[in-house]
């Protein structure tokens, strides 16, 4: 057997090729948000509203059901802030009430629940304790209950599924100390061993891996005469010999998630827990996180309804200058941009959820949409909240009961909901990978122009294929239904709905229309341009907003349930939103990208040090990224199993 490899050093341009080469390729199916992009609102892929078998939904309500007298009854959310920790016996009522296994199939033992459902439940968790949410996400939407389901063979579906059903707790491990979004950088090896693979390395940042019995690792195989190598996925039992959780990691929310840093040590995993083939592990990692990136949105919704509650029964019960503060405009708008915006996102995660469960659309960009738009307006909410409670937001729950007041922890909220802008691709990195996918119709015919490894030949033929591409293309932005004053009038129920649906229409193309400028204009120097990158995925992450909030508007209304304030809400939220795509689209172009540029070089080449005098750093000693150099561990081992 050879030596680790050492740690892999490569070039910005490589680090893009292995990303790109993890990328799915193909869109074989169609896309609303893709079609957006490209400025064609395709509302048909839609609307109607798709809505789930009604068997679907009778098994979902039933478990829906239990699981709200468990958290009601079984999570004591103040508990597990104060202690830090979720208790054995929380979990093990988890195990009993089988939300270990609500995404895996039921002849595995799971209960085989829909996306939606999956969602609605873990918003259900998420409200009762945000760290209850993120355990069994973690478990289900990207450990290995979601790689095995999409990737795994049928023996590992057999062998692992069961038991990922009812009794043991899986994590995902892919982030390292000097390895974040970077995977062309992975350290952590497997090295081939006969029938088996040889792991060293360290992982961080690993949810559930404190406590999990089940590991979805990501290694790089060095490439031999029998194996392409490259990153590779793999099931690990966390009783392996060699294998050490040397720390549980503390953060400024999410306090009883039990996430730690975990070494391997010669650790052998048999070939045959292997997931798909050598090099594969990046495209399978991401093909995971398509729908796995749907659980953040849901506990965001989950966060929003619960800060609508709060700041209706507050803003009622406080009173200031002879009103209660909701009169007074200023609050009453911070209430608005709650109500209108949690309603938003709602429609956005169902509408995702359930193109998910009819796999009839590719929703690789709508779920990322779903994941940015909802971190971003689920701590902006919480913000809100914090604002219109005052010093008693600042409070901690703790302290308010302590002296006799409600026990509202809407600090800890906006502690808790600070991680999502982070989790599963950071607003900067969601940005950068949205923004490649939508692009990716103009890369594939006018990429080789801009590709300065291409040959004056290729460029030739991708010049005359671009040729073709944009004459047809183009005229297409010039004009659509967005300016004809009757279009979408099925959407005219009292409150006019109509006219934001003609918006997105003409916010589509006129987005299509800057993408093509901008490309003509910077070519290959587009993919450095990440602020206008940045404020044409937010534009879009606003158009689909809009349309999933009128689409689900329409539907309450056609059900009878609620539909008149789900068109008021629908219309607001609009408005609001009109608002931010208007100031983002003058963004593009007017900004202060070129000056940040500059001060940005001055600051890491230090003129402007004499700033930062005048005061004293409580930062402690030590290295800013630690020490991951393959060896025995010197710590002891924190693995915490739950029986």
């Amino acid at each position: 057997m050879s030596a680790p490899p050492s740690k892999p050093t490569v070039t910005e341009r490589e680090a893009r090729q292995v990303a790109e080469a993890a990328r799915e390729q193909d869109w074989r199916k169609p896309s609303f948000a893709k079609e957006l992009f490209l400025g064609r609102f395709r509302l048909d892929l839609i609307h109607p509203h798709p809505l789930p078998p009604a068997e679907d939904s009778r098994r979902g309500e039933e478990f829906l059901a239990k699981l709200r007298v468990f958290c009601e009854t079984r999570i004591d959310a103040a508990r597990i802030e104060r202690e830090a920790r979720i208790p054995d016996e929380v979990i093990a009522g988890l195990k009993e009430l089988g939300a270990l296994g609500m995404k895996i199939d039921t002849k595995y033992g799971g209960l085989g629940l829909t996306q939606v459902y999956y969602n609605k439940a873990l918003a259900l968790a998420g409200s009762a304790c945000p760290a209850v949410g993120v355990l069994l996400s973690a478990h289900q939407s990207i450990g290995v209950p979601q790689p095995l389901k999409l990737f795994g063979t049928d023996e590992q579906k057999a062998e692992f599924l069961p038991r990922c059903a009812r009794t043991d707790i899986s994590a995902f491990l892919l982030t390292e100390p000097d390895v974040g979004s970077d995977p062309a950088r992975l350290a952590t090896s497997a090295v081939r061993d006969g029938d088996a693979y040889v792991l060293d390395g360290v992982k961080l940042w690993t949810t559930n891996g404190v406590i999990a019995d089940l590991l979805v690792v990501m290694a790089r195989v060095p490439k031999s005469a029998d194996g392409k190598g490259g990153i590779t996925a793999f099931v690990v039992e966390t009783d392996s010999p060699g294998i050490t959780v040397e720390n549980r990691n503390a953060f400024m929310g999410l306090r009883g998630i039990e996430n730690g840093v975990t070494r391997f040590h010669q650790v052998r995993v048999p070939a045959a827990n292997r997931i798909g083939p050598e090099g594969a592990g990046l495209k399978i990692a991401l093909t995971t996180l398509n729908t796995g990136r749907l659980s953040l949105p849901a506990s965001c919704v989950a966060a929003g309804k619960w800060c609508l509650k709060i700041a209706r029964e507050w803003s009622a019960a406080r009173e200031q200058w002879g009103r209660p503060i909701a009169e007074h405009e200023a609050v009453g708008a911070k209430i608005s941009f709650i109500a209108a915006t949690t309603f938003a996102l709602e429609a956005v995660l169902d509408l995702s959820s359930q193109m998910a469960d009819e796999d009839r659309n590719d929703i690789r960009i709508e779920g990322a949409l779903a994941k940015l738009f909802a971190s971003e307006m689920g701590w902006l909410m919480a913000d809100e909240l914090v604002q219109i409670r005052g010093g008693r937001g600042f409070e901690t729950a703790e302290s308010l009961a302590a002296r006799g007041e409600k026990a509202v922890p809407a600090e800890q909220v906006l502690r808790d909901l600070r991680i999502n802008r982070i989790f599963e691709g950071s607003t900067e990195i969601m940005h950068l990978l949205i923004a490649r996918e939508a692009v990716d119709a103009h890369l594939k015919v006018a990429g080789d122009l801009i590709d300065p490894d291409k040959s004056l030949q290729d460029k030739a033929k991708a010049g005359a294929g671009a040729g073709v591409f944009y004459a047809r293309w183009l005229p297409k932005l010039v004009a659509g239904s967005g300016q004809l004053p009757g279009s979408y009038g099925e959407f005219r129920h009292g409150v006019d709905l109509s006219r934001h649906l003609r918006f997105v229409e003409r916010s589509a193309r006129k987005l299509a229309r800057s993408t093509f400028y901008a490309m003509s204009r910077w070519q290959g120097r587009m993919e450095t341009k990440q602020g206008f990158l940045g404020r044409v995925v937010d534009i879009g992450a606003e158009l689909f907003a809009m349309s999933a909030a009128c689409v689900r508007a329409e539907l309450l209304r056609t059900q009878g349930d609620h539909g008149r304030e789900a068109y008021q809400l629908a219309d607001a939220f609009c408005e609001q939103s009109r608002i931010r795509v208007e100031e983002l689209f003058g963004r593009l172009w007017t900004n202060t990208d070129a000056i940040d540029h500059k001060v940005v070089k001055g600051v890491m080449g230090g003129a402007y040090e004499w700033l930062e005098q005048g005061i004293v750093d409580p930062s402690g000693d030590g290295p800013w990224i630690a020490d991951t150099t393959p060896g025995p561990s010197k710590a002891d081992n924190l693995h915490r199993p739950v029986n």
